[in-house]
């Protein structure tokens, strides 16, 4: 057993939670045991008592207590370098920017945030959108790997907790388009379906995915949160396949993919919710086309609105569809001309 340490928090270590700094530390402490020091006080951030969801900053000391030797501290070691294709990539996909606000239309494959196997994400390539600043932006939510679009970053510290509060408040405004199996009916609803993680089977839960929880049961069933999506139907091509506009009124994980799949309608191109080997056939069970339609998810976050955190001003940023689902639009004959930019507007109705 190691004695109490104090280690300091490097620079380039900032801004993030207390128990992903101390696993970047000290990989073989797992997460429920930071959870319980925290709780017994045992680590500490600048003498103060913390949870393990505290952000860190640099410059600040957390007390380590005694730990297994096998857990000594891993020296930390700065980001590497973005390579200029990468850098060339991550710059050609924004679509605002100002001097506190940054956004991109995220393409689909690449990671927010890094994690298991993932050394290449937005989170990382941020280093290349600093545009002159400092410090490079700060997520402030996220997109799945494989869901395209408008995905929103800090310049600022203060700009990021203005708009993680914003999220967190839902005063932000969020559509999502999608090709979906079937044609959902009604066109237009709502969908309450509480969700709960079911572990996956691997060494390190791989493979696990959002169960749907009848909303009557979300409070019987541990671990069980509520969820509710709005969607709408703006093009259906007989029974086959549908465009849909969603809304997810809450953020939870995997919402639209879980929802759409319970409705019996998932998204196409949807391995983990839809079942990638089986097709469509036309009455909404399977996640693939078949044709020359992609097999990739064909998910993407079209529209996002938000209040500026300095200005005030109302901010509406719109991101065109990746390419394989543009060719699916185009194949299928849908043109973005012949649908309202918000469908669930009142007043369109």
């Amino acid at each position: 057993m190691s004695g109490v340490q104090t280690l300091m928090v490097e620079a380039g270590e900032g801004d993030q939670r207390l128990d992903r700094w101390f696993r970047r530390r000290f990989p073989h402490i797992g997460q429920g045991r930071i959870e319980k020091m925290c709780r017994k006080g045992e680590i500490r951030v600048d003498g103060g008592r913390v949870k393990p969801a505290t952000r860190v900053e640099e410059g600040q000391e957390v007390r380590v207590p005694p730990l297994p030797d096998e857990a000594a501290p891993k020296p930390f070691t700065p980001r590497e370098v973005v390579s200029d294709a990468d850098a060339r990539m991550i710059q050609s996909a924004v679509i605002y920017r100002d001097e506190h606000v940054i956004a991109l239309n995220k393409p689909p494959g690449l990671p927010t945030q890094g994690g298991s196997k993932q050394t290449r994400h937005v989170d990382g390539l941020a280093e290349a959108l600093k545009f002159g600043n400092e410090d490079k932006p700060r997520l402030v939510h996220r997109l799945d790997k494989d869901t395209s679009g408008v995905l929103l970053l800090a310049r600022t510290r203060a700009a990021a907790a203005k708009l993680t509060e914003a999220f967190r408040a839902r005063d932000t405004r969020k559509i999502y388009w999608a090709a979906v199996a079937g044609a959902p009916l009604p066109r237009m609803g709502t969908v309450r379906f509480g969700l709960v993680k079911a572990p996956g089977h691997g060494k390190a839960g791989e493979g696990e995915k959002m169960h749907c929880i009848h909303p009557g049961q979300v409070d019987k069933t541990p671990g069980a949160k509520r969820a509710t999506t709005d969607y709408a139907v703006l093009s259906a091509l007989g029974g086959r396949v549908s465009w849909v506009a969603m809304v997810p009124i809450t953020g939870r994980t995997h919402q639209l993919r879980a929802h759409m799949a319970e409705l019996g309608h998932p998204i196409i191109g949807d391995g983990k919710y839809g079942g990638s080997g089986q097709e469509n056939l036309g009455d909404g069970w399977g996640a693939q086309l078949g044709g020359e339609i992609s097999r990739k998810l064909h998910l993407h976050s079209r529209h996002l609105g938000f209040t500026h955190p300095f200005t005030g001003a109302r901010i509406n940023l719109t991101a065109p569809l990746p390419e394989h689902m543009q060719r699916t639009w185009d194949t299928l004959g849908w043109h973005e001309r012949d649908v309202p930019e918000d469908p669930f507007d009142e007043d369109l109705q």
